[in-house]
Formats: C-alpha cells, sequence, structure tokens
C-alpha cells in the first residue's frame, strides 16, 4: 500500500514539473521572440529618369505604406547616362527609363530579360518661366526677349530630343538654336530657368506641375503633335521580389493614378 501511494506522488509530480517546464519554455519563447530584431528591409536601387523625380517621391510614401519591409534607394539622372552604366555593372535592380529605347537596347545587348521590360507611361513637355518673369510661357518661345533658352541635351536625354523636335516642327529652332543652354537630365534644365541662369525652358511636365514647382511659375504645355510620342518604359535589371512587386504596384490602378497626377499620359491614351 506504502508502495502504491509513493507511485502516485512521484507521477503527479512528474506531470506537475512537466507542466511547469512547458510553461517555463513557452515562457522563454516569448521572451526571445519579443527580444529579437526585427529582419532589416530590403533595399531597392532604382535608376529613374529626372523627370519622375516628384511622383516617385510620392510614390516611394505609398509604396512604402503598404510594403514596409522594402526600402526605396533612387537615382535620379538622364536616362542615356544610366543606360551606358548598367551596361557597365552599375549595380541597379530596376531601370525607369524616359525612353523605353534604352531598356530595348538593354536586352539587345543580352543584359536584361526581353520580358522584364514594360511600358509604364508617356512624357509631356512644357514651356516653364518664373513667376517673376514678364514672358508668357504661351509665346516665349518666338519671343526675342529671351535670351536663354534651356533643354535637356538631346545626346542623351529624351526631353532633349523630344525638346528639339517640337522646336523643328514649329520651325523655330534655328531662330532659337544660339540661345539654347543645355541641361545633363531634365531636372538641372529646370534648374537652369529657377536659378536665372536662362530665361526659359521646355521641361517635363511631370516637374512643371508638380505643386511645388508650380508655385514658383507659369507653364505651356506643347501641343502632342509637335514631337514623337515619349514611350517611357521600365525593365529588371537584377530580378528579385522586391524589384516585382515595385513593378506591379506601379502598372496597378495606384501607381497608374500617381503617375496621371503628376502630369504623364498612360500606355493606350
Amino acid at each position: 500500500m506504502q508502495h502504491r501511494l509513493s507511485s502516485i506522488r512521484y507521477h503527479c509530480l512528474a506531470k506537475m514539473l512537466a507542466k511547469r517546464s512547458a510553461a517555463i519554455a513557452g515562457l522563454l519563447a516569448l521572451l526571445g521572440s519579443a527580444c529579437r530584431h526585427p529582419a532589416p528591409p530590403r533595399k531597392l536601387s532604382i535608376a529613374a529618369a529626372a523627370d519622375l523625380q516628384f511622383a516617385l517621391a510620392e510614390a516611394g510614401r505609398q509604396f512604402r505604406q503598404q510594403h514596409p519591409q522594402i526600402e526605396l534607394a533612387i537615382d535620379y539622372g538622364s536616362s542615356g547616362n544610366f543606360y551606358a552604366q548598367i551596361r557597365n555593372g552599375a549595380p541597379f535592380d530596376l531601370f525607369l527609363s524616359a525612353d523605353v529605347q534604352y531598356p530595348r537596347n538593354l536586352t539587345r545587348d543580352g543584359l536584361v530579360r526581353a520580358d522584364s521590360i514594360f511600358i509604364y507611361a508617356a512624357g509631356r513637355i512644357a514651356v516653364w518661366v518664373p513667376a517673376s518673369s514678364k514672358l508668357d510661357p504661351a509665346t516665349a518661345l518666338r519671343d526675342p526677349a529671351v535670351r536663354r533658352l534651356a533643354i535637356a541635351n538631346p545626346q542623351h536625354a529624351p526631353y532633349g530630343r523630344a525638346a528639339e523636335a517640337a522646336l523643328r516642327s514649329m520651325g523655330l529652332y534655328e531662330s532659337v538654336e544660339k540661345k539654347l543652354v543645355l541641361g545633363e537630365n531634365i531636372s538641372q534644365t529646370l534648374q537652369f530657368v529657377q536659378s536665372g541662369a536662362a530665361d526659359a525652358g521646355i521641361v517635363a511636365l511631370s516637374l512643371a506641375a508638380a505643386p511645388t514647382v508650380r508655385a514658383q511659375g507659369r507653364y505651356w504645355e506643347v501641343p502632342l503633335d509637335a514631337y514623337p510620342k515619349m514611350e517611357q518604359g521600365g525593365v529588371i535589371v537584377k530580378d528579385s521580389p522586391a524589384a516585382r512587386e515595385f513593378r506591379d504596384w506601379l502598372l496597378a490602378p495606384a501607381g497608374r493614378g500617381l503617375l496621371k497626377q503628376y502630369g504623364f499620359s498612360l500606355p493606350g491614351e
């Protein structure tokens, strides 16, 4: 009888200890989880045409709200220069060009997959003058008071080629050729006018229509039939889930709506 009672006590004690051990193990697991640092965000390196400067700043904020685990690192510049850098091994994950031909050239060069190219918008150009100027942006290209006219460098900036084409189609190129001040990209072109280095400039509508720039000056949109359609395309240079997620977001209603808000035409329009 005594032996039986001892056995019962032993089993009860063993069960109690097992329950306590399980509870302690669970508590330690919770504490370990609470103390563990969250995984660092994945960094997505983007080479973006300068005309996207304001649109992508807002896109980045909206995208991070939905994808806090992805950090965007965006460099802005001329599409032609980025194309050359990527050809030479620049470590970008995604390239958003102001001319889809540059991504297509990367396919031709065997550096990206053809099925990773996408069209996200079409660019538009506008004549911009500072708020303090007496010039009318709608007539500034013909106004003899304009001594310096800023455009992006047509050699490597799609917006520069569009500006030159528009000037030629309107019969104005020869009269303004000696007045031209060439920006490295469309953002620098706008800065030339803002700083007074040029009296007027042919810039991206996406820059001229941005709230901070619109408050500083006036613009006139150049008619679309004055220059070839500016199809803007992107390409995934280094494939990753983060690159695909941002591409998909940009092509979804949220991204398309934002691009339209900032003066871009959308594919199919």
